[in-house]
């Protein structure tokens, strides 16, 4: 836990994400002594004139396989491709990262008057992250990587919280037929049901409640709320997001004292 005087929150100009509207609500609900910022792309600040080290860190936490433990290559050509996407983001994509290791190399890059916990440094993403699961061993996509900085990944959270079982069902259904399956957006528009997809117009109210997450966390050590309909829940599943998110109430009885 700490006393936080300070949010950073950075731009993410290849999404549909806007940082400010995210920061005037965050303001609404933080204790008025904390000050929010919005700066241009994280990335951008911190890596520096030599983009090559900071390239060198995205390739060694590119994540091979789901099940493959294993991360990274130092392949030139991956690197250069890393480069690219650094200075030029809208060409990237497609692209799992080990969100921890991720995280660890953009901590190192905080400038030292920034780095302890009373400024929280939240950086919105062009990329998708994924944590690793010891119970079951395997990836997986995270909307978010909690702590200093904080990253949050705009892709992630279209993919990482699961479809209704009816997108997967028609999925199949597609497979059989054809033998393959249908691209992303022919399954969007046949499914009914509450999920987001890429660049959805409720991306930046959805992601409201995951960047107050962050201050919450480094305010009281809590990562996450019970309690399903809680903006400061972490919902596994699409509609879930939806509801916690996108519903009223916005928060549970015990943290709209806090927030609400």
């Amino acid at each position: 836990m700490a006393d936080l005087d300070t949010v950073v929150l950075y731009r993410a100009p290849t999404t549909v994400a806007d940082a400010e509207e995210i920061a005037a609500w965050l303001r609404a609900r933080l204790d008025s002594r904390v000050e929010i910022r919005v700066r241009e792309r994280f990335l951008d600040r911190v890596r520096g004139d030599d983009t090559t080290d900071l390239a060198e860190a995205f390739a060694a936490a590119r994540i091979h396989s789901p099940y493959e433990r294993e991360t990274g290559t130092s392949m030139l050509g991956v690197v250069r491709y890393e480069e690219r996407t650094l200075t030029e983001p809208e060409r990237g994509g497609g692209v799992l990262y080990d969100g921890l290791a991720v995280q660890r190399a953009l901590n190192r890059r905080l400038p030292a008057e920034e780095a302890s916990l009373s400024t929280l440094h939240v950086a919105l993403l062009d990329r998708t992250l994924a944590t690793w699961g010891d119970h079951d061993g395997r990836w997986h996509k995270r909307v978010h990587v909690l702590g200093q900085p904080t990253l949050v990944s705009v892709p992630g959270l279209y993919e990482a919280p699961a479809k209704p079982e009816a997108y997967y069902q028609e999925q199949q259904k597609h497979a059989l037929v054809s033998g393959d399956a249908p691209p992303r957006e022919v399954l969007e528009s046949e499914v009914d049901g509450d999920f987001l997809v890429q660049n959805d117009p409720r991306t930046t109210e959805t992601l409201k409640g995951y960047v107050l997450q962050a201050a919450h966390y480094v305010e009281t050590g809590e990562a996450f709320c019970d309690v399903d309909t809680c903006r400061l829940s972490n919902p596994h599943r699409q509609p879930g997001v939806v509801e916690a998110q996108l519903r009223d109430p916005e928060f549970c009885e015990r943290h709209a004292t806090r927030y609400g």
